[in-house]
């Protein structure tokens, strides 16, 4: 099978473009753009905490890149008048190399429809704004798509997922998403909301017949454990502090991540059990951290998926790093 991308590896045009149209175009053929060319796209992802964009080549190398603060906190108009200025930076670094620039691609962590149209208000409000239009009017083409497909387009092109037929994308950092890839291209669903994996909770009942409500984001994302640790180190402010606290022998950091691994374990083999696909791939900060959080994940995966042809499918960890948002992006700009 080939896809777009084939025989090439992650590395460190007026008007819109249709993110649910383009996923589908990115299996089944290379891009028909000029070897000789150095043609590039801008690849932008929007996180809760940063925004990390670079110019990306057609075979998925990251020539230049850029990293800010997100700072959702000063409101919407201000996180877009940065991520502009951002993409407005490279798009005149390219102009000053005489590099051809066939549009942005901006990834984002809210659903987004098949359209391009951002539909919710999660952590970056967007909801109203036509993000899409306004970067085509002002830099380039543009294609605006969910951060967690944007990510397994990036391995289906150019990652651990490029020789399989079918797996799931599995994203854990501040938050945890999915997606579905078949046959190289993501899964968006009927209105792109194929993406929530552990925002909502699950209800369960106790003895005396009491709902009891459990959230996986809350408990086992990056935010989740930082807001767990902080009963015992009120000061803390990153995952990374976890992970060092329990390397440097604190029990509560390491009971933090165990529990928050396994958790997080039962929900990728919910996955396997629902989807049978051929592998699961964990990118996102947390996902790629290894250690006691990576190890008790695929334990607890394998110790919950039923089949037991299914335990011992490949779980692999993102190939494309956390650099798979905006080479997703700029991907998706280079199916046309």
């Amino acid at each position: 099978m080939k896809r777009y991308g084939d025989n090439v590896r992650c590395g460190s045009v007026p008007g819109t473009l249709s993110a649910g149209t383009l996923a589908s175009r990115c299996s089944g053929r290379r891009s028909t753009l000029n070897d000789s060319a150095v043609t590039v796209a801008i690849g932008l992802d929007v996180g809760g905490t940063k925004m990390a964009a670079g110019l990306v080549d057609r075979r998925g190398q990251v020539l230049l890149r850029s990293e800010i603060p997100t700072r959702v906190a000063e409101g919407g108009g201000r996180v877009l008048e940065r991520a502009l200025a951002q993409a407005q930076r490279l798009h005149d670094h390219a102009a000053a190399r005489n590099w051809s620039l066939v549009g942005v691609g901006v990834s984002v962590c809210e659903l987004v429809d098949r359209q391009g149209a951002i539909t919710s208000a999660y952590t970056l409000p967007w909801q109203a704004t036509p993000v899409q239009q306004i970067f085509a009017r002002q830099i380039a083409p543009a294609v605006v798509e969910a951060d967690v497909r944007a990510h397994a387009l990036a391995e289906a092109s150019f990652g651990a997922g490029r020789e399989l037929e079918s797996f799931v994308y599995v994203s854990v950092g501040t938050g945890i998403s999915s997606c579905l890839v078949l046959d190289g291209r993501p899964y968006a669903g009927v209105r792109g909301n194929a993406l929530v994996l552990a925002t909502m909770p699950i209800t369960a009942f106790d003895a005396q017949e009491r709902p009891v409500e459990f959230a996986l984001e809350a408990f086992a994302s990056g935010a989740g454990l930082t807001s767990r640790y902080r009963r015992h180190r009120p000061q803390v402010t990153h995952v990374e502090e976890i992970v060092a606290d329990s390397a440097a022998g604190s029990r509560e950091a390491a009971a933090i991540l165990r529990s928050g691994g396994e958790a997080l374990g039962s929900a990728l083999a919910w996955l396997v059990n629902v989807l049978d696909p051929a592998a699961v791939i964990v990118g996102g900060g947390l996902g790629l951290a290894g250690g006691l959080y990576w190890q008790h994940a695929v334990a607890a995966a394998r110790a919950h998926i039923f089949a037991e042809e299914s335990r011992v499918l490949p779980i692999l960890p993102a190939a494309c790093g956390v650099d798979a948002g905006l080479i997703g992006a700029a991907a998706l700009v280079f199916c046309t």
